[in-house]
């Protein structure tokens, strides 16, 4: 008598998926949190704060006003007279083309003002002040 043996199924041998999963979505958020993704060069200006405020996301022009109430363009310190000729070359014919003020938070008013007034008559279309979003 011949006696057939069943043959027993392997055992299949799984790893826990969810546990890693849940280690990959932790790392995930840890690195969208900790990475700076904006990282703006030039000059050291603290913006005003304000709670509305929009990102731009055409191309700009930024005139920078420091603390002491100084203009700069492309990092560079520029008198009223070369500025408004800079700025009336880089507008052209472009006349929506937005400039950006980013003027320190400490500045006389009548100086960012001052500037401000500049880039209008420069021909300017659309002109913003620059803040931070206040937490």
């Amino acid at each position: 008598m011949l006696v057939q043996r069943k043959k027993r199924p392997r055992y299949q041998i799984q790893a826990p998926l969810t546990s890693l999963i849940d280690i990959v979505f932790m790392l995930l958020i840890y690195f969208l949190l900790t990475t700076n993704f904006i990282v703006d060069e030039g000059i050291k200006v603290k913006l005003p704060q304000a709670k509305a405020g929009a990102p731009q996301t055409q191309q700009e022009i930024t005139v920078y006003v420091d603390k002491d109430g100084r203009a700069f363009l492309f990092n560079k310190q520029m008198s009223e007279e070369i500025l408004f000729k800079k700025i009336k070359e880089m507008i052209g014919e472009q006349k929506d083309r937005l400039v950006v003020v980013k003027a320190d938070r400490t500045v006389i008013l009548n100086k960012a003002v001052k500037i401000m007034d500049l880039v209008k008559a420069a021909g300017a279309g659309r002109l913003c002040l620059a803040t931070e979003k206040d937490f």
